[in-house]
């Protein structure tokens, strides 16, 4: 049933800028909702981070499941592994659980892009969600996000040691050097993805999580070091552009690599 109350929802998504938007936001809204769409293909990483993350905001962050798995889900789509052409994932496991917990009240969605960015982001078609960008409205750029999340003592998810963004361990957007960081870090999580992947093969189809080669391929050990090579490379380049006090998300970030395209909702 809807209110005649507007509510505040925050989503995070377990990257650093809607963790520092949620920061930011903590003692501005005092009634404001936190909610984290739950795909449960997430990396323990992020499950850490969001629980970090609660302490400081004293509040629980809601998780939105998902009705069934991803499996089920690929299934139905007939093996079709998500694509940055087709992003059946985003759709099925973050935007219409997100959606089903607004349902019809009047609600004011918080959305973290920074004043320094210039890209889009979810925005619902309902005419009772209205998104609002505080970071944006007030100048925020990059630098005050590391200072939000510095000072607040949650600091950055360990995950950005080796990858560029939040989102499901196989995310079809993740650079081919972050497929070798999944499989040296998280091996089982790596095995996981590539039998996605095979399970598609099995029915006599081509689709791969990476674009032109298959998971098989880039995890052997010439290839690894080939791919490690070239982004040796492309990060001292990056590096002597960006200065010695450039942090190592931002060279990430900088990198030719990188897929600006990236899903707002699952990165942010």
């Amino acid at each position: 049933m809807s209110s005649n109350k507007t509510r505040h929802i925050l989503s995070i998504s377990g990257g650093k800028d809607s963790a520092a938007l949620a920061i930011y936001m903590r003692d501005r809204i005092p009634d404001m909702e936190y909610v984290f769409c739950d795909t449960h293909e997430e990396l323990l990483e992020t499950y850490v981070y969001l629980s970090q993350l609660e302490a400081f905001l004293g509040k629980r962050i809601n998780r939105l499941n998902p009705d069934r798995s991803f499996e089920h889900f690929l299934r139905i789509k007939g093996f079709y592994l998500p694509s940055p052409r087709i992003r059946w994932c985003t759709q099925l496991m973050k935007l219409k659980p997100f959606e089903e917990f607004v349902g019809t009240d009047n609600v004011i969605s918080y959305v973290g892009i920074r004043a320094d960015e210039n890209r889009d982001a979810y925005i619902s078609t309902k005419a009772n969600i209205r998104a609002v960008f505080p970071f944006r409205e007030n100048g925020i750029e990059l630098r005050d996000v590391y200072r939000i999340l510095e000072e607040s003592g949650i600091g950055l998810p360990e995950y950005y040691k080796w990858r560029s963004r939040s989102g499901c361990y196989f995310c079809f957007f993740q650079r081919k050097i972050e497929w070798v960081g999944l499989l040296e870090n998280h091996p089982k999580l790596f095995e996981k993805a590539l039998n996605f992947e095979r399970m598609k093969q099995q029915e006599d189809r081509k689709y791969t999580w990476v674009d032109k080669e298959s998971l098989d391929h880039l995890m052997q050990p010439q290839r690894v070091n080939e791919i490690k090579e070239m982004h040796k490379k492309e990060m001292e380049y990056q590096r002597e552009k960006l200065g010695p006090n450039a942090r190592l998300v931002d060279i990430f970030n900088a990198s030719t690599e990188s897929n600006s395209a990236a899903c707002a909702i699952c990165t942010l």
